[in-house]
């Protein structure tokens, strides 16, 4: 049966259930903590709303530990030349985004005389490009 709202013996074994190595306790334990059968607990993991506020407790335990993280990530991203870790940190900072923005032009109002001046202009810059370098 679904769990309509969580109560005090939820609260206690979603606290343990969210620490680390569920906070050195066997899940017997969590169960005599919450004063409930270790089936209970079990039943409880596969129950959404037990299952979405376990995960919000886990990221409220994690969040003062986010700095570390991210400075971390920097380290990697500069030590190791990870380029997984660099583009989410610059990702993180709004410097990079997903979004892809396409501008479609109308080609068919061009005709081929100014296809092919654009064209040229295009090829012009590119072989200045190569003489530079």
């Amino acid at each position: 049966m679904a769990l309509k709202r969580l109560e005090a013996h939820h609260l206690i074994a979603l606290q343990w259930l969210a620490l680390p190595k569920r906070g050195g306790k066997t899940m017997a334990e969590i169960a005599e903590q919450a004063q409930v059968s270790r089936q209970a607990v079990y039943d409880w993991i596969k129950d959404p709303l037990f299952e979405r506020e376990l995960k919000r407790q886990i990221a409220r335990n994690t969040l003062d530990r986010l700095p570390e993280v991210v400075d971390a990530m920097a380290e990697a991203a500069i030590q190791d030349r990870n380029a997984a870790a660099a583009q989410l940190l610059v990702r993180m900072n709004g410097m990079l985004t997903e979004q892809v923005e396409v501008i479609t032009a109308d080609v068919g109002a061009m005709d081929r005389t100014e296809l092919d001046r654009k064209l040229a202009e295009f090829k012009a810059r590119r072989d200045a490009v190569k003489a530079d370098e």
